[in-house]
């Protein structure tokens, strides 16, 4: 059987993150491609975290700067290794390499780390994040994020945005790179309609997303110094209720009910939370990738205000399931607008449906991504030897990452030994 190996750079959490969820949509493609499948990471195991052997996927732990793992590796013998983000790139793409030549090397991206960061920079420095003109893209996350990319002979980018600046900036060859977003089952308008709760049942606003995520943070703040207290001075008694995993002692001092900002923390099904609520607030000013939360509001009937940064990439031309706006007034004043008026709420829910039947379509965002598969493991030997700026960071950059695990591998059994 052909075997997939996974280096994750944390154990899925689909109910925690947008990268969880995405990350067992492409274990699923692996598995009914009769791969057997297998999860390491080097990360602490978290209450969160899916139960992968429910699953049929082998889950093993693994150390940083551990030679062990060579063993381990080369005794797999996988035919695919994937890593989830390039810092697990970094770290243990070298040991793959050497023990595994033939292995086709995938890079799960999830977003581009360098974008984001240099947006979040933007945004710190009082700058339209919005403006290329204020993002520095040669930043030194960048400088590690695509040589990881390059290095690599796939990598999948879940933003058309990013394939982009990734051709168009720092010139990496298009063949390297396959655009592949969310992939959810369609949607039966008139089922969905049928399950979802009504206008008339849903009150308040919510949003929600991992505390840890810093573009999440920043727009908890931002609703609550900018935005909310607008639209809490025009609808008196409505209420926004905030979730997410991870909450920090920071977000729970923000909860006040007499403003009706209400932190509620964790929730058990985030897509049966949201479907309660009437509207979705999620004001990004920064951040990268598709954003998880948007895409749970459209499959749970609940139309969102966001930022262009947060509908970036998922709209493909279609109407936002809601409106998308870049300051506090218009935000605000749309969700006002949107909370009282059933009509054009009713249209926006069905923008949500077109988007997930056609952006996110699995059948067909699926077959793409197996037909592009074929295609690159047919032509590996080729492919690589026309990447000869790969190659040349796999022979340098991977000599000194080499050189460098075994130094902290040596010293860490010094340190056993004392």
């Amino acid at each position: 059987m052909k075997k997939l190996l996974v280096i994750g750079y944390v154990w899925p959490e689909p109910d925690s993150s947008a990268a969880g969820s995405r990350m067992l949509q492409l274990l699923d493609i692996f598995q009914r491609q009769k791969y057997q499948v297998f999860y390491a990471s080097p990360a602490l195991l978290s209450d969160h975290m899916v139960d992968l052997e429910t699953l049929g996927i082998t889950k093993v732990s693994i150390e940083l700067n551990n030679s062990n793992f060579d063993d381990y590796v080369k005794a797999l013998n996988p035919n695919i290794v994937l890593f989830d983000r390039f810092m697990m790139e970094e770290q243990f793409s070298w040991r793959v390499e050497k023990q595994c030549p033939s292995a086709l090397r995938i890079l799960e991206t999830v977003d581009l780390h360098c974008l984001r960061y240099a947006r979040h920079q933007a945004v710190k420095n009082n700058k339209d994040a919005n403006k290329p003109e204020n993002i520095n893209y040669h930043n030194d996350i960048a400088v590690r994020e695509i040589a990881s990319i390059l290095r690599c002979d796939l990598s999948l980018l879940m933003s058309e945005v990013e394939v982009k600046i990734l051709k168009d900036i720092y010139h990496v060859d298009k063949d390297l790179l396959l655009y592949l977003p969310f992939m959810y089952d369609s949607l039966d308008k008139n089922e969905v309609i049928k399950k979802w709760p009504v206008f008339a049942q849903r009150k308040n606003f919510t949003t929600i997303g991992n505390f840890r995520h810093e573009p999440n943070w920043d727009s908890i703040l931002y609703l609550k110094n900018e935005i909310w207290p607008f639209i809490r001075q025009k609808l008196k008694n409505v209420e926004l209720h905030i979730y997410g995993s991870y909450l920090p002692k920071k977000a729970q001092q923000l909860h006040n009910e007499k403003q009706g900002f209400l932190i509620k923390g964790w929730a058990d099904d985030a897509i049966e939370t949201i479907s309660q609520y009437r509207i979705c607030l999620s004001p990004l000013r920064f951040g990268a990738g598709m954003k998880g939360k948007l895409a749970d509001a459209m499959l749970s009937g609940t139309p969102s205000i966001t930022t262009s940064i947060g509908a970036e990439s998922m709209q493909d031309g279609y109407d936002w399931p809601g409106f998308v706006y870049d300051t506090p007034e218009k935000i605000a004043n749309s969700a006002i607008e949107l909370y009282q008026d059933e009509k054009v709420w009713l249209e926006k829910q069905q923008n949500g449906i077109t988007i997930v039947n056609n952006v996110f379509n699995k059948t067909e965002n699926e077959k793409q991504f197996v037909t592009k598969l074929v295609s690159v493991i047919a032509s590996l030997e080729e492919n690589r030897k026309n990447n000869f700026t790969g190659m040349m960071l796999r022979h340098h950059t991977m000599k000194s990452s080499m050189y460098m695990s075994q130094w902290i591998e040596a010293k860490n059994k010094l340190v056993e030994r004392e």
